[in-house]
């Protein structure tokens, strides 16, 4: 082989290398993530075990992740960078009882007081989880996919 074949096949070699370097460490979520944010929860903190997500469940991106009217972010791919729940859904913990009263009071249809409902926090969060482990569970015949407090919240150690 000549020289400039050599160099060719180098630089080649070297596109090729770096290229897989940089897809890799783009793709870096991890396995395992604390659900936690800068208010004091009530209950102990939910680890959302992301890996087995996307690789048992083959669940999508676009499963949880969407934009602000509420349309799945499908075409994100691991490592591209997503807001945290908290940026949006900003006031911290669950929608307060007399909020609730009142949408109640105001006759607002179901649709209407989620939406509200998930300007909080944790009721986006409940909202997300919980509606697609019931949707799991009926369509599997199973209970396996948590939707209580406990089986989410772990015992807060004393």
């Amino acid at each position: 082989m000549n020289k400039k074949g050599f160099l060719i096949i180098s630089i080649m070699g070297f596109i090729v290398l770096f290229a897989s370097v940089a897809l890799h460490a783009g793709s870096d979520v991890p396995a395992e993530i604390k659900m936690q944010n800068d208010y004091e929860h009530e209950k102990e903190i939910v680890t959302f075990t992301h890996q087995k997500h996307v690789e048992a469940y083959k669940l999508g991106c676009g499963d949880c992740h969407h934009d602000e009217n509420n349309k799945p972010l499908s075409d994100l791919k691991a490592g591209d960078p997503v807001k945290k729940c908290i940026e949006c859904h900003s006031k911290p913990g669950e929608a307060p009882k007399e909020e609730k009263d009142k949408w109640k009071k105001e006759k607002l249809k179901k649709a209407e007081k989620d939406k509200l409902a998930r300007q909080w926090h944790a009721e986006a969060i409940h909202d997300n989880c919980q509606s697609c482990h019931k949707d799991y569970n009926k369509k599997n015949k199973t209970k396996a996919a948590p939707t209580t407090c406990v089986k989410c919240h772990p015992k807060k150690e004393s």
